[in-house]
């Protein structure tokens, strides 16, 4: 099985209090379906008073708003397996939101931006993943009221079916 990754390529900056904000996506071609097997997350927050930011990790069409479209495309790159193109499309940094994301998130945390860190493989066989032609998408949102001075950087290595 061949593996890809994609991460943010340097910090993107949090959106403001109260506003979702997409971070980083990875989306197939219409031939195969996104397999998620790993994401990873990091703040570069320097005080301990900043609040926490709430993560959503969900499917999503991208029936508008793609990978490099109202976004800055990010380069997928193998990681392992037999060398093979890729047929991913990825993004980062959406100034407008992508469409349809699955109201009923895979996985939902806070993380403390204050130089948090989160890594997460997925156990073999409980890998989730998208239908085809689908992806998926890393959301973050500081609740209203809530301040925090950080960016994030985020990455995810996927397979495909």
């Amino acid at each position: 099985m061949s593996m890809y990754k994609a991460h943010t390529e340097g910090e993107v900056t949090l959106a403001t209090a109260g506003t979702v904000k997409s971070i980083l996506g990875v989306a197939g071609n219409a031939n195969f379906a996104v397999v998620l097997k790993e994401l990873w997350v990091d703040f570069d927050g320097v005080t301990s008073a900043n609040n926490t930011v709430k993560l959503v990790i969900a499917r999503c069409t991208f029936a508008t708003n793609a990978p490099g479209t109202n976004s800055t495309t990010v380069t997928v790159k193998q990681s392992n397996g037999r060398h093979a193109g890729t047929g991913f499309a990825a993004g980062k940094a959406w100034s407008a939101e992508p469409t349809v994301i699955e109201t009923v998130a895979e996985e939902e945390f806070s993380l403390d931006p204050n130089k948090g860190l989160f890594r997460y493989p997925w156990p073999l066989g409980d890998e989730p993943d998208s239908a085809l032609g689908e992806g998926w998408v890393l959301r973050a949102l500081i609740e209203t009221g809530d301040t925090v001075a950080a960016a994030i950087r985020a990455g995810m290595r996927v397979c495909r079916t």
